[in-house]
């Protein structure tokens, strides 16, 4: 088991120009040089169940490179980066995103909204084509499988032997220790959204534990076949009002969240 303080993979601020639209000529990929794969080339959808969002995220690694493309199933450019100035002589070689993730529904009439079906047709299954230049001018090419199969939220989450709120505005119960976070195995796939009714292979649950006031949060991944965490005691003394969220990750890495709030007496 894996404990981690939670930071995600961040970008500085750098001269990296990124381009929905299509690329100059002089961008086309000479079909004849010899492609090195990524190390990491990855893409997947992350659904917050608890709120009702989709995004899309993207972690990709390998040799240094100083220009990036990836393009959907269709062979539409979806994302193109040149790297320039004295980060084009150094070049990149991890690049981590997330896109922004619009709510289903909103009683705002002002604000952007998104359904599933129009999620999913925006963002077709198949592969994705990620192709970059190293510095040396070599063709990086890997291929990412997209599925809509997402995994069923989480169910019959308890905190401590008490049914978890619906969400963090409801009321939260109040436990004492030790704090034991419990769920069922996730073996299907979302109920209501992308490919309904089909059996999933998890590849991991991941617990995030965050006591907002003091900025504190603790991650940890775990196998398969748990269903059960316990809160250290250590972490649990930071504070009287803590928020989690489980991640079912399923084999293509598309994940699904859940997220509650608890007390402790």
């Amino acid at each position: 088991m894996k404990k981690y303080i939670r930071m995600w993979p961040a970008i500085p601020a750098i001269t990296a120009a990124l381009m929905l639209a299509a690329a100059p000529a002089s961008w086309a990929w000479d079909e004849h040089d010899e492609e090195i794969p990524f190390d990491e080339a990855n893409i997947f959808f992350e659904l917050n169940n608890t709120d009702g969002d989709l995004g899309i995220h993207a972690l990709i690694d390998g040799d240094a490179w100083k220009r990036l493309l990836i393009e959907d199933p269709r062979g539409h450019r979806m994302l193109v980066i040149r790297v320039k100035g004295r980060l084009r002589r150094q070049g990149l070689t991890e690049i981590f995103f997330e896109s922004a993730e619009p709510p289903f529904e909103s009683d705002d009439p002002d604000e952007v909204t998104l359904t599933p079906a129009e999620f999913f047709a925006r963002f077709p299954e198949g592969e994705y084509e990620i192709e970059g230049r190293t510095l040396d001018g070599e063709e990086l090419e890997s291929t990412a499988e997209v599925t809509h199969l997402m995994p069923a939220p989480t169910e019959n989450v308890m905190v401590s032997g008490e049914e978890a709120a619906e969400d963090c505005d409801a009321p939260l119960p109040s436990v004492s220790e030790p704090v034991i976070i419990s769920w069922d195995a996730v073996t299907e796939s979302h109920p209501d959204l992308g490919r309904s009714g089909e059996p999933v292979d998890i590849d991991r649950y991941q617990v995030v534990v965050e006591q907002e006031d003091l900025g504190a949060a603790l991650s940890v991944d775990l196998p398969p076949s748990a269903t059960s965490f316990e809160v250290p005691s250590d972490f649990i003394a930071l504070g009287d009002e803590f928020k989690f969220e489980i991640l079912a990750r399923e084999a293509s890495g598309n994940q699904t969240a859940v997220e509650s709030c608890f007390e402790v007496e």
